[in-house]
């Protein structure tokens, strides 16, 4: 039997309790029922392989749509129709992978340098039928010069002065680095400002974006490279 408790389902696996949190109620409403379900679906597979492959923890399993699956949904009002977008340092996929299901116009590349993430990337891009989606396995700063999108994204990766490195080199002339960041971004920033000549920066800036079907929001940084 499955008991309620704070909009989380309680299920016993090996013996011991784990809080799995339900996802938002009007999740077709708002996405289509295919987008939708693709987005259940990850879940699920987040909540049984990516568990037993070490990339998701147990007590992150509680908040997994709020601090996870719907937390990366605001990059994606940031990229036009139709662009590109690397995402470095992908992990267990996020904002890559859910950016790849909600936005099927954008051409996804999600870049990971650990074997192990690399075959749950792929595994899922093949469960879920992203067809646009590629996995390269590389270290960032190893693609400079043979890879470049419209934007780039990462998130959990690093601070913005080791993030800038890894990710500027990688966008295109006008494009953007979208990172999600906490409540620190602003300092970020400041000490990201000395490199922001070398690596072509024109502007940065902080957006306090809420976020669909939670009561939590998040933080977007974007710096936006010059056109030339």
């Amino acid at each position: 039997m499955t008991n309620k408790n704070d909009g989380a389902d309680r299920r016993v696996i090996d013996s011991a309790v784990e809080i799995v949190q339900a996802p938002p109620a009007s999740g077709e409403a708002e996405f289509g029922a295919q987008i939708w379900n693709k987005l259940l679906r990850f879940a699920e597979l987040l909540e049984s392989e990516g568990q037993l492959r070490g990339l998701v923890g147990p007590r992150e399993m509680q908040r997994l749509w709020d601090r996870h699956i719907l937390n990366s949904l605001p990059i994606s009002d940031y990229v036009p129709e139709g662009a590109s977008l690397s995402d470095v340092g992908s992990g267990a996929g996020f904002p890559g992978i859910v950016i790849a299901i909600i936005r099927p116009d954008l051409q996804i590349y999600l870049i990971e340098t650990m074997e192990r993430r690399v075959e749950w990337l792929n595994f899922v891009v093949k469960e879920l039928a992203l067809e646009n989606v590629t996995v390269i396995r590389s270290r960032a700063e190893d693609l400079v010069g043979n890879h470049a999108t419209d934007f780039v994204t990462a998130r959990a990766v690093a601070a913005l002065k080791k993030l800038i490195p890894w990710t500027l080199p990688l966008t295109k002339p006008g494009g953007s680095l979208l990172a999600l960041k906490g409540d620190r971004a602003e300092q970020e920033i400041d000490d990201a400002i000395p490199q922001f000549k070398k690596y072509n920066v024109r502007w940065a800036d902080v957006y306090e974006v809420p976020v669909w079907g939670s009561s939590e929001g998040t933080r977007i940084v974007e710096l936006r490279k010059h056109d030339r």
